[in-house]
């Protein structure tokens, strides 16, 4: 089984390559590798690796960024993905897409399960989407996979922005008004390599999974900061002030309530939901 990965520099790619599939033989290309944008080289691509598997990890991530740049957004996020998804069919290559909790308007009281309307309220959550519905019509062989607050010990993220802030700083702001569950994006890769071995039991499904606890951004911070001083990673302790949405000023609008539900996930596989403050230890340790 040959598995084609894209995006393999980006924060997932980078885990994925870390923690590959269990099974198979696995291709991973970046984006000067591979510009999923562009039709012809997806062409060219398929044609010479024939992949059985396609992991899409590619995506135009900068969500304030997006605000200012819709069409660059929506080329990785939705049209690229449209290709991909149709290329697949074509080919008959099973496509596991990397998708967000940013689908939906954050208004829910509960957890977000996968039949649960999508709405998002920003040109990153509104290109995601459409990505996602283009799958839908593309009619191959998929497994959509949502996630949130995603961080890790590569890329840029919540996580490596509070050490580098807190490096220099001893009092934050930090938003406390918006909850969701932070995922380590070794445990998605883990998630990956699940949904690879019951690719022949599912198809057309979408499935949820985000870390085991749910929490804030300013506790967030504070567990990150708490960690950090402890372990002697940082030179002093950081005090975390907890302030509102509205007096925090981004370009992109935020979902109040980011929480997935991931039971069906867990039905298919009996994963363990990702352990964030686990991880946050681990990278702590092991990388600062």
């Amino acid at each position: 089984m040959k598995i084609l990965l894209t995006g393999a520099d980006g924060q997932l790619g980078h885990s994925i390559r870390k923690n590959p599939p269990t099974e198979g033989q696995m291709i991973s290309l970046n984006s000067k590798e591979f510009d999923i944008t562009d039709p012809a080289k997806t062409d060219e691509i398929f044609e010479k690796y024939k992949p059985d598997v396609v992991i899409n990890a590619a995506a135009y991530t900068a969500v304030d960024k997006a605000e200012e740049e819709e069409q660059k957004a929506r080329a990785v996020n939705a049209l690229a993905v449209k290709f991909l998804s149709e290329k697949c069919r074509q080919k008959n290559a099973f496509l596991i897409h990397i998708s967000t909790d940013y689908v939906f308007d954050g208004k829910s009281a509960t957890p977000y399960n996968e039949t649960d309307k999508i709405n998002p309220i920003n040109i990153y959550g509104k290109t995601k989407a459409e990505g996602e519905q283009a799958i839908i019509r593309s009619k191959a062989h998929y497994a959509i996979l949502r996630t949130s607050w995603v961080f890790s010990e590569f890329g840029s993220n919540f996580f490596k922005t509070m050490m580098k802030i807190g490096a220099d700083k001893k009092h934050l702001k930090v938003v406390s008004d918006q909850i969701g569950a932070p995922t380590y994006s070794g445990d998605i890769a883990t998630a990956i390599s699940a949904l690879i071995e019951h690719k022949d039991d599912i198809s057309g499904d979408i499935f949820h999974f985000c870390g085991d606890e749910i929490t804030n951004w300013a506790d967030f911070a504070r567990f990150i900061f708490n960690e950090a001083f402890e372990q002697g990673k940082l030179p002093h302790s950081v005090e975390i002030e907890d302030i509102l949405s509205k007096d925090y000023k981004v370009a992109a609008k935020r979902p109040k309530n980011s929480v997935l539900d991931c039971k069906k996930i867990n039905t298919l596989c009996d994963i363990k939901l990702s352990d964030w403050r686990g991880a946050v230890r681990k990278i702590l340790s092991e990388h600062y």
